[in-house]
């Protein structure tokens, strides 16, 4: 069966030993005392990250975060992406797509957006409000692969806004650093 907290739990674990230790991995992940069966996902993400903010600096935990990307449904996705690039010509025709506007991605002023309306993130679904946006910097992370393979370039993704941390809306900017369209 799908368990998304213990994949969630793995990923964070890996994250963190990648730029530190198993031990520090462990307290990150599980805290002191070691993890508690009885914590609910809502409340383990919110002191898993409060840990992890405490422990490393915001940049740090940024990147660490940004690592920690699941690829859930990343195939479909991506095979959107590829068919809405095939059928443009340039960043504006391919924001403005009936499947690209479904998808939430919008051009401003020669810019690429993704937004959601609400949070796609399985592990949140039972949690009101985050304390900061360090879970959500996953999802930059899920973005900037998805786009890294679509666009053939490497891209930086922006998080600018998030529900879960009290917007109305999650926000991202997608910056490819090279030109898409030739």
């Amino acid at each position: 069966m799908f368990d998304i907290r213990k994949i969630q739990e793995q990923v964070v674990f890996g994250a963190v030993k990648a730029v530190s230790d198993d031990q520090t991995a462990a307290k990150i992940v599980y805290g002191e005392q070691g993890l508690s069966s009885s914590e609910d996902n809502a409340s383990w993400v919110n002191s898993t990250m409060s840990r992890l903010e405490n422990h490393f600096d915001s940049a740090s935990v940024k990147q660490i975060r940004i690592n920690c990307q699941c690829g859930y449904e990343m195939d479909e996705k991506l095979e959107l992406v590829r068919e809405l690039l095939e059928s443009s010509s340039g960043l504006e025709e391919f924001a403005n797509l009936d499947k690209a506007k479904a998808a939430g991605l919008s051009c401003v002023d020669g810019e690429l957006y993704l937004q959601f309306t609400f949070c796609p993130c399985p592990m949140l679904a039972d949690v009101d409000r985050l304390e900061s946006n360090t879970w959500c910097q996953c999802t930059t992370g899920y973005s900037k692969v998805l786009f890294k393979k679509a666009f053939g370039c490497e891209v930086d993704v922006e998080l600018l806004k998030s529900i879960k941390a009290g917007d109305d809306i999650c926000l991202m900017k997608i910056i490819p650093r090279e030109a898409v369209w030739k």
